[in-house]
Formats: C-alpha cells, sequence, structure tokens
C-alpha cells in the first residue's frame, strides 16, 4: 500500500472535486435509506388494516403517500449516483491521463543505457497497463469505498437502534467475512505482481515479433515464433487461472455469509415477533432489506481488496522506473547559446552496460566552420564520439570542450538545440514524410522543406509518391528504402540549421554518384557550420579539412587527405582497396 502514497499528489491536485463527489456519494447514500422505513411503515399500515386500527380509505392514502416517497427518494438517489460517478470517476481519469504524462516525461530524461536494459514492451506495458490498474484504484475503488464506508457508518448504527439484538445476529457474520478478505488478499498481491510482470514479457514479445516480422518471413520462423507464442500463452493462461481461483473465492463467500445474515433476520426476527419483542411484521422487511443493501457494499470489499492489490502491484512496477534517475542531468538553467568549436582533452569512454572501453585517451580540436571525417574499423569508437559531443552519454575520464567550455557547463537544451544528428540507423515516425522533415523544425515552410529534400537529394523520390509530400510512412519508415531513409534523414537535419553536424555513417544505403552529389551540397550548407562525418568510405572523408583515423578506440593518424595519403598507413591501404573495388 506504500506505493499508492505515491498517487497522493494528484488527490491533493483534485481534492475539490473528490470532496464534491464525497458529499454526494452520502447524500445519496442518504436518500437510499429512506425507503426500507417506508416500507416497514407500508407494512404496519396493512397490518393496522388487518386489525380493523386504519380505515380502508386512510390506509389506501397513507399507502399512496408512502409508495409515492420510496419512487421520489430512489429517484433522487439515483440522481445523486449519477452525479458521484460524474465526479469521482472523472477525477481518476485526470489522474489517469497526468500519471502517464509523468512516466513518459520521465522516460524521455532517463539516459539511454536505461533503454539498453529494458524492453520495449514492457516499458509500454507499464505507461498503460499498470497506468489503467492504477486508475481503478483511484476512480471506482475511491468511488465504491467511500460508497461502502458510508452505508455502514449510518446503516449499521440505525439497524442497532431500531432492533439491537436483530441487528447483532444481522452483522455477526461480517467479521468472518473480514478475515477470510485479509488472507485471500495477501496471495492476491502476490498473483496480481506475477500477471503483470508477465504481461510485460509477453508485450516485449509481440512487440519484437511484429518489428522483425520480415526476418521471421524471410527466414521462415512462423512455425517456431508460433510455437514460443502458445509455450507463452500457456503460461499467461496458467498465472491468470492462479489470480482467478483466489479472485473467485469472494463472491460465493460474500453470498453464503449475506444468506446466513437473512436466514438470521427471519429467523430470529419472526421468533421476536411472535413473543413481542418486536412490535411489527414490517421491521423484519426492514431489516430484510437493510440486509440487501448492505450486500453489495459487503461484496464490494473484496472486489476493492483485490483492485487495491492490483493497483498496489502495479504502482510498485512504475514506481520502479520513476525512483531511476537519469545520469546525464541539466545542471545550467541559463540558456548557453553554442557557436560550434568542440575539443576533446585525453577522453576515454566506457559503455556502462557492456563495461567495453569505447575511446582511450583521445585528444583533437575543431574549429568552428571546420570539416572533419572520422574514419575506422567497426568498434573503433567513431558512433562514440559522436555521441559524446551530443552528449548522449558523458565522458568516463577527459574533458569535452565546446567554445571552450565544459560541456557540463551547458545548458543541455541549448547544446542539443545547437546539434543536428543524423544517426547511423535512420529513425522516422509513422507519420507524413514533410512532418518526417520538420521534426526538428515545426514552424518551418513548405519552401523550406523542399529546399533541404533537394540538398538531400531526396525531392524527386518523394514526388514520385502519389500523395508527395504528405505520403504517411509505416513503422520506424519502413515505406522507404535504406537510402531513402538516410536522406529524408539528412533532410531533417539541414532543415534544423544547427551549429554542429553529426553525420554517422549517413551515406552506407546510398550510391557513389548520389553520395557526391549530397557532399557537394553539405558543402555549400556547412560553410560556417562544424561537421563531423563518420565513414566507412573515403570518398566521404577525402575532402574534409582534417580526417581522424580510429583503431582500438585510439587515434592512430590525423590530418587532411594529402598528408595521409604520403603516409603508409591504415588511410593510404583504404583509399586503394576501395579504388579498386570501384574499379573491378
Amino acid at each position: 500500500m506504500k506505493e499508492l502514497k505515491h498517487l497522493n499528489k494528484y488527490f491533493k491536485k483534485y481534492w475539490v472535486k473528490l470532496l464534491l463527489g464525497i458529499i454526494i456519494t452520502i447524500i445519496a447514500r442518504i436518500f437510499s435509506l429512506v425507503m426500507p422505513s417506508y416500507v416497514k411503515k407500508s407494512f404496519e399500515v396493512v397490518e393496522g388494516f388487518i386489525n380493523k386500527t386504519i380505515i380502508e380509505s386512510e390506509a389506501k392514502d397513507l399507502l399512496l403517500e408512502y409508495i409515492l416517497i420510496i419512487l421520489g427518494t430512489t429517484f433522487l438517489s439515483g440522481v445523486f449516483t449519477f452525479l458521484m460517478r460524474q465526479t469521482i470517476i472523472n477525477v481518476s481519469r485526470y489522474i489517469e491521463y497526468d500519471l502517464k504524462n509523468e512516466v513518459f516525461d520521465h522516460y524521455q530524461f532517463l539516459n539511454l543505457n536505461f533503454y539498453k536494459r529494458n524492453r520495449t514492451g514492457d516499458l509500454m506495458n507499464r505507461i498503460s497497463e499498470d497506468v489503467s490498474q492504477v486508475r481503478m484504484y483511484a476512480g471506482p475503488a475511491v468511488m465504491y469505498g467511500i460508497n461502502a464506508l458510508t452505508l455502514f457508518a449510518c446503516l449499521i448504527p440505525l439497524m442497532f437502534i431500531k432492533a439491537p439484538t436483530l441487528a447483532l445476529y444481522t452483522i455477526l457474520p461480517f467479521p468472518i467475512l473480514s478475515f477470510l478478505i485479509y488472507k485471500i488478499s495477501k496471495i492476491i498481491h502476490i498473483r496480481s505482481t506475477k500477471v503483470q510482470e508477465f504481461l510485460s514479457t509477453l508485450s516485449t514479445f509481440t512487440q519484437e515479433s511484429f518489428s522483425g516480422i520480415s526476418i521471421i518471413k524471410a527466414y521462415g520462423l512462423e512455425p517456431k515464433i508460433n510455437t514460443e507464442v502458445e509455450v507463452l500463452a500457456i503460461e499467461g493462461r496458467n498465472k491468470s487461472m492462479d489470480l482467478a481461483k483466489v479472485n473467485a473465492w469472494f463472491f460465493p463467500l460474500m453470498i453464503l455469509l449475506i444468506g446466513i445474515s437473512n436466514i438470521f433476520v427471519i429467523y430470529i426476527g419472526g421468533k421476536q415477533y411472535i413473543s413481542g419483542e418486536i412490535a411489527s411484521i414490517g421491521t423484519i422487511a426492514e431489516f430484510v432489506l437493510y440486509v440487501n443493501m448492505l450486500t453489495w457494499p459487503v461484496a464490494i470489499v473484496g472486489w476493492l481488496t483485490s483492485i487495491v492489490q492490483r493497483a498496489a502491484a502495479s504502482q510498485e512496477r512504475i514506481n520502479e522506473f520513476l525512483k531511476q534517475q537519469p545520469t546525464i542531468k541539466n545542471t545550467v538553467e541559463k540558456e548557453t547559446p553554442i557557436k560550434g568549436t568542440v575539443e576533446f582533452k585525453n577522453v576515454s569512454f566506457t559503455y556502462e552496460d557492456t563495461n567495453i572501453t569505447s575511446l582511450k585517451n583521445i585528444s583533437f580540436k575543431i574549429n568552428k566552420g571546420e570539416t572533419v571525417a572520422i574514419i575506422g574499423k567497426t568498434g573503433s569508437g567513431k558512433s562514440s564520439i559522436l555521441d559524446l559531443i551530443a552528449r548522449l552519454y558523458d565522458a568516463t575520464s577527459g574533458n569535452i570542450l565546446i567554445d571552450g567550455v565544459g560541456i557540463k557547463e551547458l545548458n543541455l537544451n541549448s547544446l542539443r538545440k545547437g546539434v543536428g544528428v543524423v544517426p547511423q540507423d535512420a529513425f522516422l515516425f509513422s507519420d507524413t514524410i514533410k512532418n518526417n522533415i520538420k521534426f526538428g523544425k515545426e514552424n518551418a515552410t513548405d519552401e523550406e522543406i523542399i529546399e533541404v529534400a533537394k540538398m538531400a537529394v531526396v525531392h524527386l523520390n518523394i514526388m514520385g509518391f502519389s500523395k508527395k509530400y504528405e505520403t504517411v510512412l509505416g513503422e520506424r519508415g519502413i515505406t522507404l528504402s535504406g537510402g531513402q531513409k538516410q536522406r529524408v534523414s539528412i533532410a531533417r537535419a539541414l532543415l534544423k540549421d544547427p551549429e554542429i553536424y553529426l553525420f554517422d555513417d549517413c551515406l552506407s544505403a546510398v550510391d557513389t554518384e548520389t553520395e557526391e552529389e549530397i557532399l557537394n551540397n553539405l558543402k555549400k550548407v556547412s560553410k560556417n557550420k562544424t561537421t563531423l562525418i563518420v565513414s566507412h568510405r573515403v570518398s566521404s572523408a577525402k575532402n574534409a579539412n582534417k580526417i581522424i583515423v580510429l583503431e582500438g578506440g585510439k587515434i592512430i593518424q590525423e590530418g587532411s587527405h594529402e598528408v595521409l595519403m604520403n603516409e603508409n598507413g591504415y588511410y593510404k591501404q583504404l583509399y586503394h582497396d576501395q579504388l579498386e573495388e570501384k574499379e573491378s
């Protein structure tokens, strides 16, 4: 239950609506309590007519009056019950909205290592399924809980005032029920947690299967995946059945105990009526109605307990992520616009999740307006340099300076506004091509979008689609080819017009002719911008002001194309190898 304290701030936020809902609930229950007493009075009228103490016309008038009161109060109780739902249930929807936003906002601030450790399906399940379980606590559980407490608070004292002995026998089964609920609730909490954890596993598996459907089909793995789904389905069924078996005890137990209460009312009440301890048989009818009015609140105790236990299990899973703090924090509130000079001083970097050292004591400087190419074998640390400049990670040791200022002393938002990244794996959203290009500049005009698309040599491709720039892409841009996705990503970065461009092998899926055209365009655009190009191709690097060659996380060569061609090293060998490949 302590995990649910996280929601207290939301209950405080909406306390006015909640208080109004509580008042309406109390009024609704008070109106509902009128009916049993007038049923009793109706019985007394009938008894009086049978015993000749009330004449027929008077009896008819009284019965009509009581029926109208019963109908009126029942109608008003219904109206206030409707208003109760409109206030308290609406509050739960507001809390669900706020909690989802809180979780999503927190997700965005967590560093990349968090996403490497946790699967997408699990992240999605916690923000959807788990939050929905919590909403049931914030809405229906609160509403029915207040409803039940109000009825207990009003009804049980009233019963003892009217017939103490009969009331005692009526509520006798309730303590037994409470004890059983307590025992069963502990089991529900454990099993609810297991069910929620399994749903995360299932979400992860299905998400990965749908994302990788092309690989599954290409390798003919459908039977294997179906078998794995079947195993998961059986596991899920067993866990859900374990929970359902415990939940299944609630209502039968309650019906049994309520039935016992009714038997007590009829038997004890009948004996008291015969012995004259109860003046009217209407009292028995009144108590039968009271017992039936208590049936739902008592029955709801078990349901509420189940909801609270599920919500606590879900909120515990949500809090687990909310308690995680990003390692990369924005410690500078003031805006710090950047100009573009980049310097690495004895920088080393080790990935936390794998403990692999990607960069080893490297140093270099790039002046504003320079273009630097970074070349090296796979795993040599090229992409790590770009990630450190964008501060997606922090260096393990050494200093990174932007315009002579330590990167941690810059406002994080200002830094990333001044950087345009085109990643190696071009990611596009399930939106129009136009909106994907506008991602870096929401207020861009159509003319600006077309201009950068032409620079990225993708305009003609886009115009070939039936809906042109309004073409909606599939998940992760699956509608486009690899080269088209890369070029749309380049257009997006160009539109942002940052001070530093970071191109991470973003022309690997483009033919050499198109590559040459794009590079020429980039040269014009980035004339006064700092540009870093990571590539495996010499053709992408040869026109740079400086070329850095990495191997094993260390700089083994550095200089212009002409300088490096005069050295017998990795770059010269790579140039000749790629030249021979091109000629062959």
